[in-house]
């Protein structure tokens, strides 16, 4: 029995940019701890084999020392490790790949079309391939099959799964099906899916171990497998994120803003990211996001609030009065009408809001 794990999309030094200076930093240091992380994990649970799957940097010129750690951490996992760089990280001049000492227990792939590693203990043979440049027209698997020789064979690629357009290794599903491969250990798409099978091969994308915006939403880690002489692939998902990106979407019509968005939070998400959409009717003064995200601040590592209210029915019938008021509302009723977008319907209701707030002297604060 072979007992692996399979991650992929580090995307180590990432900017972070819609958070703080101080935040971003923080949680670039919190993804280079990710690698000491996961090499404790890997010699707790036993772990023969290691598959990474590309794009462990957020590009292919990082940071020296971000490198140095990454291959420290790799050194300490007492199992073999394999990488196949992606369109991110891709190997050619100037790699971290190529610049950095990489220990014993690590290989590398470095062609752009698939290599083959044999593990005689194991009865294994890996085959990988990586990206030489930003971009792949050219599938890795176009042609390849390997060879029915009683052992068991695993694939390592950075890739899509018959994407509409050829830029990133384009991979058929009867490509896979004529592999002969146990498993292929894929990378690139950062929302994990669920073991897919084609032909006789297993084959999945992990997703990134840690969410980086508000586009890489949940639970992130990495699938930890066992792969059995006869090649039966067995795969459980673990949650290793230190922190979540959620998006939360709070209707508090009729309701305190404050009390509405605390009942529809999960018990404990102050280590958590969290865009709150405000949805719901509202009246003239609509919502204090400033003093709400003010006081709710403590709850959440960050949190964002967009302003997604409407104006109450009742305050659009005082467009039919014979009045400057009635007048605007009438011409704001009739653009919230033709709006096309979210962004459009919201742009009016503001409109609408620090209007009638003018007509009326108030300070929407």
């Amino acid at each position: 029995m072979l007992r692996f794990i399979h991650a992929a999309d580090f995307h180590l030094d990432s900017a972070f940019a819609a958070l703080t200076p101080r935040q971003a930093a923080a949680r670039r240091r919190e993804s280079r701890e990710l690698p000491v992380r996961l090499a404790n994990y890997v010699n707790q649970n036993n772990i023969d084999l290691v598959l990474l799957a590309g794009d462990l940097f957020d590009s292919a010129a990082s940071y020296r020392d971000t490198a140095e750690e990454l291959s420290a951490a790799l050194g300490q996992m007492e199992a073999q490790v394999y990488i196949a760089p992606g369109n991110h990280d891709w190997y050619g001049p100037g790699s971290p790949y190529l610049t950095v000492k990489w220990p014993e227990n690590v290989h590398i792939f470095t062609q752009p079309r698939p290599e083959t590693m044999e593990w005689p203990e194991k009865n294994l043979v890996l085959h990988g391939a990586a990206f030489t440049h930003g971009e792949q027209a050219d599938g890795f698997l176009t042609g390849f099959t390997a060879p029915a020789d009683g052992k068991l064979h695993i694939g390592l690629l950075h890739g899509e799964i018959d994407p509409s357009e050829a830029r990133y290794n384009p991979i058929r599903k009867e490509e896979i099906a004529a592999s002969g491969l146990a498993y292929l250990a894929l990378g690139h798409i950062h929302k994990r899916t669920e073991p897919l099978t084609y032909g006789g091969t297993v084959c999945a994308w992990p997703g990134c171990p840690e969410g980086r915006g508000f586009d890489e939403l949940g639970e992130k880690g990495f699938y930890s497998g066992t792969i059995d002489d006869s090649g039966k692939v067995s795969l459980t998902f673990v949650p290793f994120a230190r922190r979540r990106y959620e998006i939360l979407t709070v209707d508090f019509t009729d309701q305190d803003p404050r009390a509405a968005i605390e009942a529809a939070l999960p018990a404990d998400t102050a280590q958590d990211l969290y865009r709150i959409l405000l949805t719901g009717e509202t009246g003239e003064g609509g919502v204090h996001t400033d003093a709400l995200k003010a006081a709710l601040a403590d709850r959440f590592y960050a949190l964002e609030l967009r302003d997604r209210t409407r104006l109450a029915e009742d305050l659009w019938a005082k467009a039919e009065e014979d009045s400057l008021r009635g007048l605007f509302l009438r011409d704001l009723k009739q653009q919230l009408a033709q709006a096309q977008t979210e962004e459009d319907r919201q742009r009016v209701t503001m409109a609408a809001r620090f209007g009638l707030a003018a007509l009326d002297h108030r300070d929407l604060g």
